[in-house]
């Protein structure tokens, strides 16, 4: 046993450094072949292999070989197991040189024979599946290791899969078992498809339609089979709890298969057909760490997102179109509603352990008391306003989405009122989205898309019902009511950023969100929505400066007879501030945590409050000094800095841009110069005069949040144009240049309509 374990330690040595082997291939074919383990998992002789025909001269040819006689003996179950991970240690490392672009022709062609040679045995797949009944668990996981890269290595070469292997899939994923075969079974099937997506060659799509022909069925059998078990009638959860980690896994690439290989299999449709199975599990008394990853899942469902992280190589640029996608996008949707409705929220556990160093236990006498899981938080709350933005941009009737609207969004804000720190608790219903994603970009946008969208939707339906304006006001009070106003949202979002248009502009450069789109869709609406926006921050302004002021009062009227002087004052409120306008105007009836940024107007200069007085110098500062960097382009255009998905929808999101807003023939009008007339008055002789009440010289004004805004619009503007001029900026920005300059346009407007 001595001679044969050293022989296999110089046959590992040669094979992880790529070395050539020199003797005949049959020799070493010997040495790699498991013996059939017996009942108690433990494996037979090595030697035997030494015994059959035609195998035992060849060993005794090469010096490397082991005489029969010198056999330890077979009750060293130890050393039996010590000798079969060894061998399957080998295996994987010959068949990862195998894959490998750094193996030398030669020896990789040495290698092939040798794996080729262990494949050609009818019973190879199958001591490694009796393998996993081991009582030894790291022998059972390095069988099934090994077992998926010779599978992968099988498709690679175009080697039919073995019948034993689709036959051991079929018996234990026909019914759900608490034996160790299922876990290793999905295992196995999720490694080799995760060694499929890794695959930067063209074959992968053909590869994984090949391993997934033969247990297309039997993955919806086991579907229906695992998720309509009862906790109750099972001896130890533990097992179920495995299975459910690894079918959710694999679940999750069948999809992302789905979404990045353009494959269509009904395994790859069952979550969509079903979702009321999976959504179920999240009510099981199971541990909390379950229900975060299939929470975590039905959100990347619902934003078609599974499998980013997975596929890194290039997207086919013709995929077959997924007729199905619609559908069941909109049944998923309508699922989770349904599980909403039902107490889906109630049964969710948010209070989560504290972050300790070293672990999660708190030692005794420490009082650490611990803070919402918010992972569940952002999670529960992206599943519930996506699926009503999918719902909604497939229902007609205005009546029933605004039912549906303040039915779910409330229950929304009672769910998350308990978890909020009691400062936010009785601010503006809005804020609910800027605090519960602040730590989550990514995850904030997608939800401020997804309300933007409902607001749209909105809109439209009430627009083309041509309803009454004492309606429309009711409306927006309900945008207000139920959190859900978009110019809120914004504003919330550019206050949390401390208006730093650099951040903006990292945001519009990074490919892994959608704030691209979103910030077009945004600005599309404020264009044609502008009073509504100077209305909304005015009440920001009285929100900000009355501080005991309760936010659960009165709604300002929007619909207002918007007259010349409505319109000056409301101007004049936002650029001057609102230290002494009174409460009962506004809808925002609370008061803001933030201290208020103030900005000395100097009469002898009379010069616009500048850009670091409106933020910290330091609050928010910029990847990269995009002005002096020698490095920017290589940050801002490298492929690299985000997978290539994520780059082609932002690439996407820019065609949307472009196609939307119209590009100009016109280059005097998209001019590389900045632009000369300011946004804002720069002069002026007299002071600003709010309700009458003329503030004297020398006096601290606020900067309006209208003007931090427009102002943090003007910054981006000449930031974009500095970089496009330097060809640093990595998509064409004219399309949102063009929306920026009709916002100063539109700006420039209501100035000179004072």
């Amino acid at each position: 046993m001595e001679d044969f374990l050293g022989a296999l330690e110089q046959l590992y040595k040669k094979v992880l450094h790529g070395a050539a082997l020199e003797h005949d291939t049959q020799g070493y074919v010997c040495y790699l072949n498991p013996a059939w383990p017996d009942q108690d998992g433990s494996t037979a002789s090595s030697s035997a292999c030494a015994d059959s025909p035609g195998v035992r001269g060849e060993c005794q040819q090469s010096p490397a070989t082991l005489s029969p006689t010198s056999t330890a003996p077979m009750g060293l179950k130890s050393r039996a197991h010590e000798t079969a991970l060894l061998q399957l240690t080998v295996v994987q490392v010959m068949v990862t040189r195998i894959l490998s672009v750094e193996t030398a022709f030669h020896a990789k062609q040495r290698y092939r024979e040798i794996v080729k040679i262990l494949l050609q045995s009818s019973d190879f797949d199958s001591k490694l599946t009796c393998m996993f009944q081991s009582s030894d668990k790291l022998l059972s996981h390095m069988a099934a290791k090994c077992l998926a890269l010779l599978l992968y290595f099988r498709l690679k070469e175009k080697i039919t899969l073995s019948n034993s292997w689709i036959a051991f899939c079929q018996r234990n994923l026909s019914e759900y078992s608490e034996n160790e075969e299922v876990v290793y079974c999905l295992y196995t099937l999720t490694a080799v498809i995760k060694e499929i997506f890794k695959d930067t060659h063209s074959r992968k799509t053909e590869i994984l339609k090949q391993f997934l022909t033969p247990l297309d069925s039997t993955f919806e059998v086991f579907y229906n089979s695992l998720f309509s078990q009862h906790l109750a009638n099972l001896q130890d959860t533990s097992k179920i709890v495995n299975s459910l980690i690894y079918f959710l896994e694999l679940l999750e690439l069948l999809i992302a298969s789905r979404i990045h290989l353009g494959l269509h299999f009904p395994c790859q449709r069952i979550f969509f057909l079903k979702p009321s199975c999976v959504l179920h599990v999240i009510t099981w008394p199971i541990q909390a760490f379950v229900k975060r990853k299939f929470i975590i899942f039905i959100k990347k469902c619902l934003l078609w997102k599974v499998g980013e992280d997975l596929c890194r190589g290039p997207v086919a640029a013709f995929m077959p179109p997924d007729e199905h996608l619609d559908g069941d996008m909109l049944a998923l949707a309508d699922a989770v509603l349904q599980a909403v409705g039902s107490g889906l929220l109630k049964t969710l556990s948010v209070r989560g352990k504290p972050s300790c160093f070293g672990g999660g236990e708190v030692q005794p006498g420490c009082e650490c008391l611990p803070g919402p899981d918010h992972v569940i938080l952002r999670a529960a709350s992206l599943l519930l306003i996506k699926s009503l933005d999918i719902k909604f941009q497939n229902c007609a009737s205005a009546k029933e989405m605004k039912v549906d609207l303040q039915r779910f969004m409330s229950e929304l804000l009672a769910f998350l009122k308990p978890h909020l720190e009691p400062s936010v608790r009785s601010q503006h219903p809005c804020e609910w989205l800027s605090r519960v994603f602040i730590e989550q970009d990514d995850d904030m946008l997608e939800a401020a898309k997804a309300s933007m969208g409902i607001f749209l939707k909105l809109s439209r339906e009430y627009e083309a019902a041509e309803s009454l304006t004492q309606e429309k006001e009711l409306w927006h009070h309900h945008t207000h009511e139920n959190g859900y106003n978009p110019h809120c949202i914004f504003l919330f979002f550019l206050k949390n950023i401390a208006f730093d248009s650099t951040v903006l502009l990292d945001f519009l450069i990074s490919s892994e969100t959608c704030f691209l789109e979103y910030f077009v869709r945004y600005l599309k609406l404020l264009l044609k929505d502008w009073d509504t926006f100077l209305t909304i921050c005015k009440d920001f302004d009285i929100m900000d400066s009355n501080e005991n002021t309760n936010i659960c009062g009165c709604i300002s009227s929007l619909g207002q007879d918007r007259s010349s002087s409505q319109t000056e004052i409301s101007l004049l409120a936002a650029l001057g501030g609102h230290r002494n306008a009174p409460a009962g105007d506004s809808w925002a009836a609370g008061a803001a945590s933030e201290p208020q940024n103030q900005v000395v107007i100097s009469p002898e200069t009379h010069a616009t409050p500048q850009a670091s007085r409106l933020s910290p110098p330091q609050a928010s500062q910029s990847l990269v000094d995009y002005d002096s960097s020698d490095d920017s382009e290589v940050e801002s255009t490298d492929p690299c800095l985000a997978n290539s998905r994520q780059t082609s929808l932002h690439q996407e999101a820019v065609k949307k841009t472009q196609d939307i807003v119209g590009t100009s023939g016109d280059e005097e009008e998209l001019s590389l110069e900045l632009p000369s007339r300011p946004v804002f008055l720069k002069e002026s002789n007299t002071p600003f005069s709010v309700a009458g009440d003329t503030a004297p010289d020398n006096t601290v004004h606020e900067a309006g949040i209208s003007y931090r805004t427009v102002k943090c619009f003007e910054q981006l503007q000449g930031a974009i144009y500095r970089l496009q001029k330097k060809n640093l900026f990595p998509y064409n920005p004219t399309a949102l240049l063009k929306l920026l300059k009709q916002i100063e346009a539109k700006c420039n407007k209501s100035m000179n309509a004072l």
